[in-house]
């Protein structure tokens, strides 16, 4: 979508809410590999592309700067961010350990209420058409839906700081392009629903452990299907 250059001020309410639509739209176009990893962006290239003007623009790359989801390089400007494998296991590294804290305090804090949401949650992943297909799980903020709803129920700001409002960037972009396929899509399903048991029973020790299981295996599906991306471009290369 295009959207009409609007001369303002930085600080204007306009230009804000200009910002938060292109962070949206650039944000949506990293995750989908529309900008693929490790490419330049330019702010010329962006406010012909999105129509837009380069206060807004400058305001929603320090956005996206500030989400890690495009850096800075010397002598070369901003391109998009290309984890490499050893910084994506650090990634996940981290996620499982926080993650599984806020299993085991969401088993020890959640309401009914909050857990009624999350068995909602799972019963609109039940219907959607790609998990029956076995095809995937991850392409949509469904998945990590879940995920956020048990950070929350862990009521640790801090933690929902870390996670919401930072990492779970990262762990989209890459969830998205490298999702699972085969068994896992339906194996994680099943694993969600075993975290929500523990919840409800109030098993922190079982929450978490499940929790942490679970990551773990994302983590292996997402690097192993980094890799054979990586072992096909190096294939490719002449």
């Amino acid at each position: 979508m295009t959207m009409k250059p609007v001369a303002a001020e930085p600080s204007s309410p306009e230009v804000r809410t200009l910002a938060e639509r292109v962070f949206q739209q650039l944000q949506d176009a990293i995750v989908r590999g529309e900008l693929a990893p490790g490419s330049k962006i330019t702010e010329p290239g962006l406010s012909r592309t999105y129509g837009i003007s380069r206060g807004p623009l400058r305001e929603a790359m320090r956005r996206l700067e500030a989400h890690r989801l495009i850096e800075r390089v010397p002598h070369v400007g901003a391109r998009v961010v290309k984890l490499s494998i050893k910084e994506l296991l650090e990634l996940f590294d981290v996620r499982e350990a926080l993650e599984s804290m806020a299993a085991r305090l969401a088993a020890q804090h959640m309401n009914a209420e909050e857990i009624a949401g999350l068995r909602e949650v799972l019963a609109v992943h039940e219907r959607q058409s790609d998990l029956k297909r076995g095809e995937a799980y991850y392409q949509r903020e469904g998945d990590l839906d879940f995920h956020y709803r048990i950070v929350q129920g862990s009521h640790n700001k801090m933690l929902m700081g870390m996670l919401c409002d930072d990492l779970y960037y990262l762990v989209r972009l890459y969830r998205t392009q490298f999702s699972a396929s085969g068994t896992r899509p339906q194996r994680a399903f099943v694993e969600h629903h075993r975290i929500v048991d523990a919840i409800e029973a109030g098993d922190a020790e079982l929450a978490e452990l499940l929790m942490r299981r679970h990551v773990s295996a994302s983590r292996d599906n997402v690097v192993d299907r980094y890799a054979a991306v990586l072992e096909e471009e190096a294939e490719a290369t002449p």
